[in-house]
């Protein structure tokens, strides 16, 4: 992959930089600014961006608005954020455009393992999306917090939906039948009236979908 990364701390943007090419990926700009991010996309057409929130000059939400403003290009690249804060206003508006394809959230606190990392950059660079599920929790908090009316269980299948899991990943992760994991997520659906979906790319849009009409 080619990846453009937008980081104004030096040494994680170096930090970056040095595991992406340990795995064999190219990184043929790697900026500190919006601006220069927006630039460099347009000069290299990278397969994806990998981008922070906050950063310079008013250390906001700089780098999602220029994610947004990228997305709306054409070709549109493929957009990753890597981020400390869930920036309520613009994240929802970022994950469903392009139609969910080729977008994730992560934060960089719960990103524990090096290699799901750079394998969840390859599937967002594929047209996946890649969501962290404490993103979409803090999202639908902001929604009158829908999540009141699902159960705790309900909370965990929702969490791994958003993770992109399959039925039968999520009755690993709970120990209990794809059958029981089925009735779950109709339960989730139903009171978040969202529409059923049996693919875990279109569940994960599902959930921004409910989001979009709050």
């Amino acid at each position: 992959m080619r990846v453009v990364i937008a980081e104004d701390a030096v040494l994680l943007r170096e930090g970056l930089i040095g595991l992406l090419e340990r795995f064999g990926h190219t990184v043929p700009a790697a900026v500190g600014d919006a601006p220069s991010l927006v630039a460099a996309v347009e000069e290299h057409r990278p397969d994806v961006v990998l981008t922070d929130v906050r950063m310079p000059p008013g250390f906001s939400d700089e780098g999602l608005r220029a994610a947004l403003e990228l997305r709306r290009s054409r070709p549109a690249p493929a957009v990753l954020v890597l981020s400390q804060y869930v920036e309520q206003t613009y994240a929802a508006e970022l994950l469903d455009s392009g139609g969910g394809a080729g977008v994730g959230y992560l934060l960089k606190d719960r990103v524990g393992d090096v290699r799901e990392f750079v394998d969840a950059l390859g599937r967002v660079a594929a047209g996946g999306t890649v969501v962290d599920p404490e993103v979409v929790r803090q999202l639908l908090r902001r929604s009158r917090d829908p999540l009141l009316r699902l159960t705790p269980r309900e909370r965990e299948v929702l969490a791994l939906i958003a993770e992109g899991r399959s039925n039968a990943s999520i009755a690993g992760e709970l120990f209990v039948t794809e059958a029981a994991v089925a009735k779950h997520i109709a339960g989730v659906f139903t009171k978040l009236d969202l529409p059923p979906a049996a693919d875990g790319h279109r569940r994960v849009l599902a959930v921004l979908a409910y989001l979009r009409r709050q």
